[in-house]
């Protein structure tokens, strides 16, 4: 994890936050299994103010349409989610997430208009929701400030390890949290939102801000994340605040908005990180960093370009310098910059390599490089020379597994 001055990790997830419970079970979901947990319910004893992004793809599942419109008035009070089916592009679909919202609402005792939803998995097969009203009840009774943990394995697909962080920091006295999860290793690359992404927070703070401050948060963490390419028909991301930590309410962007903002960038960038690091097949996570930048959207259209580009995962996993790859990545990135000012350095726990200079290539030992690139995580940084902005992404290498995982997906 990566550490903030005043943010103090703690355990808990997304109960972490005052109010929040948790829970996971196995429902049966995915297909032939029956022993790992695919259905989740989050759940706070308030209604909270809620702010949720949401996939750009023209497809979209129909959780979406129905969180959308429960969302209309910015409260809600329980999520549902299941993995094994994204219950997308189906006839009935909406029809089936409106009544798992329903069936949350029951068993939780509140309105279904406050009960949001999320599916993931493979895309275009009917969802039973038979499994899903036997195993509400049951869920909803497992639900616990200590089963935040039962809550992310019950979201995963083809994850490989569980993403949630937590932490506590201090405002006008109170103690206060943000928490999260998230689940995503593949069809990763965000756009407005991302794969399934669930925060918390006690924070008491005006409607609009708790907006501003996840757009804001996100551009800078979720959106900076691509593992293949493809975005995702899915893509949610829901912040819940409970307002239950008792400060004095965040109204206008003063310090104590700046104190929240940086919470949540803590619990996202690091989330947004281990979705990288977690990629389908990945054995590295790629941190490409540019500075002096003539402009922010320039530094960032870079930093994705180069951690999107096939050539240059493919050539990571290998360890192989290709330093060249990594200089067409920033040359086909939007904006105007010189690319003859450029230069790029490979980093890594091994060391620190620079192996372009003013656009051109210049001499390095091969050896020294492949030991560099040989690391489970990986830097790139790209220096423009032309500016003072700066941007950071991440990414993951491309690798023989990538492609037998997904080439077996429904099988």
């Amino acid at each position: 994890m990566v550490k903030f001055k005043g943010y103090e990790f703690v355990d808990g997830g997304v109960c972490a936050a005052e109010g929040f419970t948790a829970g996971g079970v196995i429902a049966g979901i995915k297909a032939g299994n029956t022993t790992k947990r695919d259905l989740a319910m989050i759940f706070c004893a308030e209604r909270c103010k809620t702010a949720a992004l949401f996939t750009s793809n023209k497809v979209k599942g129909a959780p979406i349409l129905v969180s959308k419109e429960h969302l209309k008035d910015g409260y809600a009070q329980a999520i549902i989610v299941n993995s094994g089916n994204a219950n997308t592009c189906n006839p009935d679909g909406v029809e089936i997430a409106k009544e798992m919202c329903e069936l949350a609402a029951e068993a939780l005792d509140i309105s279904a208009e406050d009960v949001l939803v999320g599916s993931t998995g493979v895309i275009g097969q009917k969802l039973d929701i038979k499994p899903i009203r036997i195993m509400v009840p049951t869920l909803a009774k497992s639900l616990s400030a200590k089963n935040s943990g039962d809550a992310v394995e019950a979201i995963m697909t083809t994850d490989t390890r569980k993403k949630e962080v937590a932490v506590e920091f201090e405002m006008n006295g109170r103690k206060c949290h943000v928490g999260g999860m998230s689940k995503g290793s593949g069809m990763i690359n965000p756009n407005m939102a991302t794969m399934l992404a669930f925060i918390t927070t006690d924070v008491a703070i005006a409607q609009e801000l708790l907006e501003k401050a996840l757009r804001k948060v996100n551009a800078l963490t979720y959106n900076m994340v691509c593992v293949d390419g493809d975005t995702s028909t899915n893509d949610s991301i829901f912040l819940m605040s409970s307002g239950l930590a008792k400060n004095k309410e965040i109204i206008c962007e003063d310090k104590s908005y700046e104190v929240f903002v940086n919470a949540l960038y803590a619990v996202m960038m690091n989330l947004a990180r281990e979705t990288a690091r977690d990629g389908e097949g990945a054995t590295k996570l790629i941190e490409c960093i540019v500075n002096n930048a003539p402009t922010e959207e320039i530094a960032r259209s870079i930093a994705k370009s180069v951690i999107s580009s096939s050539l240059v995962k493919a050539a990571l996993f290998a360890a192989d310098a290709n330093w060249g790859r990594i200089l067409c990545a920033i040359g086909y990135a939007e904006g105007d910059f010189e690319i003859d000012r450029t230069s790029v350095e490979l980093a890594s726990a091994k060391g620190k390599m620079t192996v372009c200079v003013d656009g051109a290539g210049i001499s390095f030992s091969e050896d020294v490089a492949k030991e560099i690139l040989s690391e489970d995580e990986v830097k790139i940084l790209v220096d423009l020379h032309s500016g003072e902005e700066s941007a950071v992404a991440w990414g993951c290498d491309l690798t023989f597994d990538y492609v037998k995982i997904n080439a077996e997906y429904r099988t």
